[in-house]
Formats: C-alpha cells, sequence, structure tokens
C-alpha cells in the first residue's frame, strides 16, 4: 500500500512568502482589532482587484493600455467602482 504524503506541507510551500518590509508597512505597530479588521479588509480588496485583473488579462489576450489583438471578439471597455455586499461591512 503506498504511504499517504503531507499534501499540507507540500501546498504551504508553494505558497508565496510575504516579505517582512510588506507586513511592516501593512501593520507598522500596535493596532486595536477594529483598525486590524480594517487593514485586512483593504489588503483583501486590493489582492481580490489585482487577480480579477490578472484574470482578465489573461481572458483577454493582452493587457490594460495595450492595442486589443487583431482577430480579438472581446475588447475592455473601461471600468467603474462597484459595491458589492457582503456581511464584512
Amino acid at each position: 500500500m503506498p504511504r499517504k504524503t503531507n499534501t499540507a506541507a507540500a501546498d504551504k510551500a508553494a505558497l508565496p512568502r510575504i516579505p517582512a518590509e510588506l507586513l511592516e508597512q501593512l501593520i507598522p505597530g500596535p493596532v486595536t482589532p477594529g483598525q486590524l479588521e480594517d487593514i485586512f479588509q483593504r489588503f483583501k480588496k486590493a489582492f481580490i482587484e489585482r487577480a480579477l485583473g490578472a484574470e482578465m488579462s489573461h481572458y483577454l489576450g493582452y493587457a490594460p493600455g495595450q492595442a486589443k489583438p487583431d482577430g480579438a471578439v472581446n475588447r475592455r471597455n473601461g471600468k467603474s467602482a462597484k459595491r458589492v455586499m457582503s456581511t464584512w461591512r
């Protein structure tokens, strides 16, 4: 019978490391729980925006600011602010 591999350790090793300088910018010193929640929400928003932008660039085949490739059917048409209602805030 094959041995079980420790997939949790392998998954952790594949994740990117967060530089100490970035953490120092995000959390410069002691913070209250409310401040920590605000920091986390802002980080999560920036993270999701970055991921969605990368997904859109991958799907369309070109980065923002570049010309639409010849033969491409879909194109970027700008962006606007949107508000998503959630249980967080």
